[in-house]
Parts: structure tokens; C-alpha cells; sequence
């Protein structure tokens, strides 16, 4: 049964919004603090309203943000219940902030090993299925483009790269946004210098042999 105000229920799950953001910008030493109150702050919204999907998405990206940044210990520890938050999400509304649970299930698909879960394949399913509610997410495209690029599928990813560049700013994700076109103009250069290295190598490789 649902409990607690809206008011509070609002204040736990933009605690947890918030930590997971000060989580990947503060000082190292400080993100476990921040995510893991973040972990709380999402656990408290999902008991207040659990038929709600904040709280459970919340939840997952902060463990999820753990688990990235605290080694093999922390990404086995939180696996599991990553998983099922964002499917718990996926159940009560899949279009949830333009389709996240999707976008960062397809995250989870591509980080995790194969042996524990982890596929490519599904990872490309719901990232795909993500760009439904959104299909301008600088998100989605950019780790599209580093599966492709993982792949080998190089014109594939630099397509990728290049509409995370094009998106227009969302007002409600402007610095997530800015992150993600930076990043993008970086690793699309890296990936164009590769093609112009290979190149070169190329015809070296070509004029010793003529």
C-alpha cells in the first residue's frame, strides 16, 4: 500500500536524482557518500510510492554509477538488483523520462559480462527501444555509439556520434546534454584519426611494396 505526501515522496526521489548527479562530479573521495545516499534517498521514495517508477529508477542509477566507478566487488554486488529496479520500471511505465529504463537497461546489457548476463544484442534491442519516446537522446545514441564501436561497426557508431552532436539541448537535461556532445566531438576526432592513421599505414605499407 502506497504511504507518505507527495511532498515527501518528491523530496526522496529528487534527493536521489541529485546525489546521482553530484555522485559523477564530485571529487573521488566523496562519490560512494553521494550515491549511496542516493541508493537511500530512492529506497525511501519506492516504499512512500511503489507503484511510482522514481524511486525504483533512482535506485538503479546510483547502484548502477557504484558499480562503474567501486571495481568488480561493487558491479557483482549490485548487478541483480539493478536489473530488477529498471524492469520494475519498465512494468509500470515504460515511457519514464523518455524511455530510461530501456536506455539504461541497455546500459546494463553492454557493461555486464556475458558469462553474468550481458549481451550486446539485447543491450542494441533496448537502447533502440529507448529512441522511441526520444529520438533525439544524446544518451541512447552515445552508447549506441561506443557498442558499435566495440563491435567494430565504426560507420555505425560515427553516425551515432555525430546525432549526439546534432541533438538539440533539452532545457529539463542541459548539462547531461553538453557532457554527451562533448564527449561525442571527442571520440568521433579519435575515431576520425584512426581512419586517417589506417590510411596512411596504408599506403606506406604500399609504396615499400612497389
Amino acid at each position: 500500500m502506497d504511504g507518505g505526501g507527495p511532498d515527501e515522496f518528491d523530496a526522496a526521489w529528487k534527493l536521489a536524482r541529485a546525489d546521482y548527479w553530484l555522485g559523477g562530479h564530485v571529487p573521488a573521495s566523496e562519490r560512494r557518500a553521494f550515491l549511496e545516499q542516493g541508493i537511500d534517498a530512492g529506497r525511501r521514495a519506492a516504499t512512500l510510492q511503489p507503484r511510482r517508477p522514481e524511486g525504483h529508477f533512482w535506485i538503479a542509477a546510483n547502484m548502477g554509477a557504484l558499480a562503474e566507478s567501486f571495481g568488480l566487488r561493487a558491479g557483482i554486488k549490485y548487478r541483480k538488483p539493478i536489473k530488477e529496479a529498471l524492469e520494475t520500471v519498465l512494468r509500470l511505465d515504460p515511457a519514464f523520462q523518455q524511455g530510461s529504463a530501456d536506455r539504461a537497461l541497455g546500459r546494463w546489457y553492454y557493461r555486464v559480462p556475458s558469462l553474468f548476463g550481458g549481451s550486446h544484442r539485447r543491450a542494441e534491442e533496448h537502447l533502440r527501444a529507448s529512441l522511441k519516446y526520444n529520438p533525439r537522446s544524446t544518451a541512447s545514441h552515445f552508447f549506441l555509439a561506443e557498442l558499435y564501436l566495440d563491435d567494430g561497426r565504426t560507420g555505425d557508431a560515427r553516425a551515432e556520434l555525430q546525432a549526439v552532436i546534432n541533438a538539440p539541448v533539452d532545457p529539463e537535461w542541459a548539462p547531461e546534454d553538453r557532457e554527451f556532445k562533448e564527449k561525442a566531438r571527442r571520440m568521433l576526432e579519435s575515431t576520425k584519426a584512426e581512419v586517417r592513421s589506417q590510411k596512411s599505414e596504408v599506403r606506406s605499407t604500399k609504396s615499400k611494396t612497389t
